[in-house]
């Protein structure tokens, strides 16, 4: 996949492709790992610690991945950006508790939801102890607007959640733009603020974080799409809400040219960046964001 055509369709990428971009990004995911339980190890004194490492095993890590290539694509940054990066993962992290509380998940990653194996009680205070930790990691940068960013992707994540909550508790129905505005607050926030902060801590100016915000933004929203795609069906899901009365068959086409428009201006707002292998990286996640089975 080349990092200059941008102009057409996105490309469908085979397992080969998919298989290189992940090889290729294994460097900075094993450094994201070897963050993770470092952080996580100043707490191994903790009754918490445990826990902590149940809920983080597994997973893509996408945005922490996300946010080290927007530092280095910005490439003006002295401070380091893996610490940040967990913090969005502990984030994200924290929001799987929640969710797999209020939607009742039995399973998350091919193994017991944390709150089926821990309890309700233990999972609600391991959430609360990990957003202690993103306060500490915000706390180190020299930067405010690393923690205001953080906060209010927080905020927007739960106002998200909270919508989505009163449509299954309500029965209502959802349009269209009713449903891309709560995916743009529940998933899509943390991935702005992933790359914006990644922008921040990069040293980019005010053209190069405007970009990674509004690229950060529209790859959530593509990523999102591209979950409910792969989650067709499933009860309780917000799909479920459309008060449209399109057939299953329109509406799954309508999604996929809907995830791949997203992640087609994802990669348009950085196309005027320097050319670099981190923003190859960038637009390649947008390619693989739209054509992944899990």
């Amino acid at each position: 996949m080349g990092f200059n055509n941008t102009d057409g369709p996105l490309k469908s990428i085979d397992n080969n492709s998919v298989n290189y971009l992940i090889q290729n990004l294994k460097e900075y995911t094993d450094k994201i790992e070897q963050c993770l339980k470092k952080e996580l190890s100043n707490y191994s004194w903790s009754c918490f610690y445990e826990p902590m490492t149940y809920i983080i095993d597994g997973g893509k890590r996408i945005r922490p991945l996300i946010l080290n290539l927007a530092y280095e694509s910005t490439g003006n940054g002295h401070e380091d950006p893996l610490p940040a990066a967990v913090a969005i993962e502990l984030l994200h992290t924290e929001s799987i508790i929640h969710d797999d509380i209020i939607d009742q998940e039995i399973s998350r990653r091919n193994r017991l939801a944390f709150h089926v194996k821990y309890g309700y009680n233990t999972s609600v205070l391991t959430a609360d102890f990990v957003f202690g930790i993103i306060l500490d990691i915000a706390s180190r940068y020299s930067d405010p607007l690393v923690v205001k960013e953080l906060s209010s992707s927080s905020l927007r994540m739960c106002e998200g959640e909270f919508r989505e909550m009163k449509i299954h508790n309500g029965n209502c129905r959802i349009n269209w733009d009713e449903y891309i505005s709560i995916i743009s607050q529940k998933t899509a926030s943390l991935f702005q603020t992933t790359a914006k902060i990644g922008a921040i801590i990069g040293g980019g100016g005010r053209n190069e974080i405007n970009a990674f915000s509004n690229y950060g933004l529209n790859l959530g929203i593509a990523y999102q799409l591209q979950d409910d795609i792969l989650d067709w069906g499933e009860e309780g899901k917000i799909l479920n809400a459309f008060e449209e009365k399109s057939s299953e068959e329109d509406l799954l086409i309508r999604l996929n040219k809907t995830s791949r428009n997203y992640a087609e201006r994802a990669k348009n707002d950085i196309e005027f960046l320097k050319n670099s292998e981190s923003k190859k990286y960038l637009l390649e996640l947008a390619d693989f964001t739209v054509e992944r089975q899990n």
